[in-house]
């Protein structure tokens, strides 16, 4: 008879690399793994089963991934412990992962967490790979999720990517679309408003394409009945294709209470040209035309945006481009990243052509530009008073809470009671680049 594990005398540890949608699948895998006995820890020293929840959007996320996966072959070394791998490079590099990583027990891909536990259970002495896909949606029940917080809570939409941007490896490893039905979405955020959840983030590759599968209702319409949800104060989405974000969601942004007039909308690039090589399906003059519409509609949205400097070909003039883009949107925060090749992308076949010197100028400048539109904007708020919503508080002062306003940007103040899950009123008093402080207002 083939030897199996018991998950009850499991205690595993999660480290997650990437975005929200990681954040949320590692959620799941504990939920999955606490649901079928195992016990969730803190301290990679105390487990014996521990999963690298991964990301491969970028080169430097790889890069981070397999620096944490020699610290875990030591750890091997000394102590009997279950190693495994998910997310994207698992699903990108299950093989090579197995072959040249021999410490790693098992390598399983985005849409196969429900396997977990047997995987976990059958992994005596053996490798397992699970990579496979499934058209369908893949449902994964409310109460399999161990969310890390108890007032925000994220809740996927849909999976995947249609849209083939040149440079980006997420149809690769996340599949194509799918869409979650919007009874289930509308059920779970009903669940967490009864759960005393105040904030909730819908998310997906392009939550702007998003297809009710049944009804075939769009984003916009699920805009707005997750906002007729009791209980519900603050409604985010995330991530948003500008070509795909329309005048309806745009409206129902505007007319629904509860959806935070902030919005993250990567441009990528300010050239038309460039963004013509990255296969994005808009021009600058559509970009700008939706930030007014948008301006139009919600005359204090907080704009965020994604830059990539030096893209294949990329000229001095092109860059220029997005460097006076930034300076005409002026966005509230942004991501910006060194251009690095992708594997299986169609820019991945293109010569890698700007030297890493001109990249790395381009980027620093960029940034450079950024820090001081971010402080020229957050010293306008002086003095002014916003509703935050308080997430946590300093480990070094315990008076010191720190939450985020409307447009998401991280207000700190101080206070001798506790304000964690709840919204308070702040005036703002001083600020720097990259955050706001300011003092509670009874």
């Amino acid at each position: 008879m083939k030897e199996t594990r018991d998950l009850e005398n499991c205690k595993f540890y999660i480290h997650t690399f990437g975005c929200q949608m990681n954040e949320n699948d590692s959620e799941r895998i504990a939920g999955i793994l606490t649901k079928a006995g195992a016990r969730i820890s803190d301290s990679l020293e105390e487990s014996n089963l521990i999963i690298v929840n991964t990301c491969a959007v970028r080169e430097k996320s790889e890069e981070k991934l397999y620096s944490y996966l020699g610290r875990l072959a030591s750890l091997k070394k000394r102590k009997n412990v279950t190693i495994g791998v998910s997310g994207c490079v698992a699903q990108l590099y299950a093989s090579e992962l197995s072959e040249q990583r021999p410490f790693v027990d098992f390598v399983i891909g985005p849409d196969n967490y429900q396997k977990l536990p047997q995987i976990i259970s059958d992994n005596i002495g053996e490798k397992i790979l699970s990579t496979s896909w499934s058209p369908e949606w893949n449902e994964i029940p409310n109460d399999l999720i161990f969310r890390e917080s108890h007032v925000s809570a994220y809740v996927t939409i849909m999976e995947g990517c249609n849209n083939f941007c040149s440079y980006c490896i997420v149809p690769f490893t996340r599949g194509r679309e799918k869409y979650r039905p919007m009874q289930n979405i509308i059920q779970e955020v009903e669940g967490l408003a009864d759960a005393g959840y105040l904030e909730i983030q819908l998310l997906g590759q392009n939550v702007n394409s998003y297809k009710a599968p049944l009804t075939g209702e769009d984003f916009s319409d699920l805009l707005r009945k997750v906002n007729q949800v009791d209980g519900i104060e603050w409604i985010r989405f995330i991530t948003s294709h500008p070509k795909n974000f329309s005048q309806e969601t745009g409206l129902a942004m505007k007319e629904s209470e509860k959806v935070c007039h902030q919005l993250h909308l990567p441009v990528q690039s300010g050239s038309s040209s460039v963004l013509k090589r990255m296969h994005r399906g808009y021009t600058r003059e559509d970009y700008l035309e939706k930030i007014g519409m948008l301006r139009d509609f919600m005359s204090e949205i907080s704009i965020s945006t994604d830059i990539i400097v030096g893209f294949p070909g990329e000229t001095e003039e092109e860059y220029q481009e997005t460097f006076s883009l930034l300076e005409k949107v002026r966005f509230t925060n942004i991501f910006s990243f060194r251009y690095s090749v992708r594997p299986l992308t169609a820019a991945s076949k293109k010569k890698d052509s700007v030297p890493f010197e001109d990249k790395r100028r381009r980027l620093i400048e960029i940034q450079n530009l950024q820090k001081k539109i971010q402080l020229e904007h957050n010293q306008s708020l002086i003095g002014s008073v916003m509703k935050v919503f308080c997430l946590g508080k300093s480990k070094k002062d315990s008076h010191v809470f720190s939450g985020r306003n409307e447009g998401y940007q991280v207000v700190n103040f101080k206070s001798k009671k506790d304000f964690i899950g709840k919204f308070v009123d702040v005036r703002i008093t001083s600020c720097g680049p990259y955050s706001l402080i300011g003092e509670i207002v009874l």
